[in-house]
This record gives structure tokens, C-alpha cells and sequence, in this order.
């Protein structure tokens, strides 16, 4: 859906002239509902102007009727022939100069808040870098005597649908650290299991041989016979 040229300047007006509810405000002008709330409550944009929307013929007022009638009615801008400006998709997230000072805020607020996010994403969220956040979190920051931690939503300084995807990327990055140590445990438990099963191996002593002796067994066969005398023998039977 097309934004608004200017969509912090309309959110603006529209909280302040028309009675549509967050979700509305924020869905035309490409904001979370919490930002409009924020916008509301006079915590974000205190010196943005509104921009009215129906004199830079991006809607009409029959259209804001319409969706005042309706809670659940979607804003829909006229169509305009103007190109539409390109979003961009990579490269480091501008940020206006009034709102630089409040990034080591913005740092000390995330890594207090949401630790499980990595250095690489609070740089990406938030448009700074990986030494900024080291300096913050090790306090050798230049002004860490005044940062205070502050959500960086409300400061502007990133989107709560960008900071909501981190969040769901750094659990799912958990959960898998979590299996995978998990699983070495398990290996580890059931190896140790298989070691305690197995049958230690026993030394059975075996019965003592009686010691043969060492002196050679006569041959009986062998021994010398006595010779017979014939005729000796057969005078004694006479």
C-alpha cells in the first residue's frame, strides 16, 4: 500500500483532527499502532507539524467519515499519477541529527531489555555500530554517565514490526543452540549409560594342574624278558 509523503507529519494530524482509532492512523500512514499511540501521548514527534493529508489531495473527507464510522474500515489514499518515492531495502537506516544523541540510549535500553539479541542486530535496528554498542555496554562510553535506557520505538529510532522480527529471529536462534547442546548431553548420557551396562570382565581362576614329573616314564613294553631255557622247562614237568 502507498504511504503518505511525509507519514509522521500526517499521523500527526490525523490524531489531532480526526477521531480514528491507532490501528487506522498507523495502517494509512505505514506506522505501528504503537507509534501513533506514542504520537498521541506526546512522547514522539513533539515538534513535527501536522500535515493535513485532504489539502495534499492524498484523501478526502469523505473518506475519514467513512472509516470514523467504522473502526475496522482501512483508510484508502486517492490515486495520484506523482511517482511514489522507493523505499530502500539495504544500506545503513538514516537518522536525523536531532535524533542521534538518543541511540546510546536507545543501546542501553536493548541490551538490558532484550540480551538475546546480537550486536550485529541492535547495529542493524538502530543504525549504529558494532564499537558504539561495546562502548555502552562496557560503559567507556564518552557520555555513559547521562544515558538512560529508552525504548527505542518510542524514540523513533526504529519500527516495533522491525524490532518485533529481531526478537522472533534471536528466539529461534536460541532454540537451536538449545537442541543442539541438548543433544550432545543426550549422546553423552547414553554413552555413559551403554559403559555402565556392559559386563566388566572378570578373571576366572582356573583349576592348578597337578605338576608332571620331569623323569621319563619307563616303557614297560621295553624292559628286558629273561631268556627260557626250553629244556629246563620241560624237566621240571617231568
Amino acid at each position: 500500500m502507498a504511504q503518505p509523503l511525509m507519514p509522521k507529519a500526517t499521523a500527526v494530524w490525523l490524531v489531532d483532527n480526526t477521531t480514528l482509532n491507532f490501528e487506522q492512523i498507523g495502517d494509512f500512514c505505514g506506522l505501528h499502532k504503537l507509534e501513533v499511540q506514542a504520537i498521541a501521548d506526546g512522547e514522539v514527534a513533539t515538534g513535527i507539524i501536522g500535515l493535513d493529508p485532504v489539502l495534499n489531495g492524498q484523501l478526502t473527507s469523505e473518506e475519514i467519515k467513512r472509516c470514523e464510522n467504522d473502526p475496522r474500515a482501512r483508510l484508502k489514499m486517492i490515486k495520484s499519477d506523482l511517482p511514489q518515492p522507493v523505499l530502500r531495502s539495504k544500506g545503513p537506516r538514516y537518522t536525523p541529527v536531532s535524533k542521534r544523541a538518543d541511540k546510546p540510549d536507545a543501546i542501553a535500553y536493548l541490551i538490558k531489555t532484550h540480551p538475546e539479541l546480537l550486536d550485529a542486530q541492535v547495529a542493524r535496528l538502530l543504525g549504529t555500530t558494532k564499537e558504539t554498542i561495546a562502548k555502552v555496554r562496557d560503559r567507556s562510553h564518552w557520555n555513559s554517565s547521562n544515558i538512560k535506557p529508552r525504548n527505542p520505538v518510542l524514540a523513533g529510532l526504529t519500527k516495533q514490526s522491525d524490532l518485533d522480527a529481531a526478537l522472533k529471529r534471536a528466539q529461534r536462534r536460541l532454540v537451536r543452540e538449545q537442541k543442539k547442546a541438548g543433544g550432545g548431553e543426550v549422546v553423552e548420557a547414553a554413552e555413559g549409560a551403554q559403559h555402565d551396562d556392559a559386563q566388566p570382565d572378570i578373571d576366572i581362576p582356573m583349576p592348578e594342574q597337578p605338576a608332571q614329573s620331569q623323569e621319563p616314564k619307563e616303557d614297560i613294553g621295553t624292559q628286558d624278558q629273561p631268556e627260557i631255557d626250553p629244556d629246563t622247562m620241560f624237566r621240571g614237568m617231568g
